[in-house]
């Protein structure tokens, strides 16, 4: 009977082992698919928050067709956006030939901080795009420089300081 239980650690213990193997396999793969991603878009097409509110005025103004895709979540985008940006899910590129099919319209693309949107940017190259542009810093780094936001709720809305994620202590909140 010991032998049996000794013998059934050894199989869960290398399993464990196995599985925790597998884990650093898949963190390599997807570093390698995020470099490979990287690695397609020029380096000439990562801009800065200014340049894309440089942009972001000229789309105001009326003197540029540029196209502004804000890939972040619906709610992340409804509680602020860049005003006229376009909301696109980060898992929906495939949709992007058939929005936008001219391969040279000129898309400025960013995410939170810049992950997301490098896989987005990444693809579009691979699709065939020929003038898209990463944000570097996302719209964390625009709300750093002090650059409005819009919402539904408030209209233009400008962010005084940036955190991750709010911690807030409700005494009284009504469920819905």
């Amino acid at each position: 009977m010991k032998k049996i239980g000794v013998l059934f650690c050894l199989v869960i213990l290398q399993a464990v082992l196995a599985a925790g193997s597998w884990a650093a396999d898949c963190k390599d793969g997807e570093k390698a698919v995020m470099e490979d991603f990287r690695k397609s878009i020029p380096q000439s097409s990562i801009k800065s928050a200014d340049d894309l509110f440089k942009k972001w005025q000229e789309i105001q103004a009326g003197t540029s067709k540029a196209v502004i895709i804000d890939i972040r979540t619906e709610s992340e985008f409804d509680s602020g956006h860049i005003k006229g940006s376009n909301n696109v899910d980060s898992g929906h590129a495939y949709t992007m030939p058939e929005k936008w099919p001219d391969q040279n319209t000129e898309i400025w693309v960013f995410c939170r901080t810049q992950h997301r949107a490098t896989y987005f940017v990444g693809l579009l190259y691979k699709y065939g795009y020929k003038n898209v542009f990463l944000v570097d810093k996302g719209i964390a780094g625009w709300i750093d420089k002090g650059y409005p936001l819009a919402n539904k709720y408030l209209g233009e809305i400008k962010v005084t300081k940036y955190e991750k994620k709010l911690k807030e202590d409700f005494v009284y909140r009504e469920n819905k």
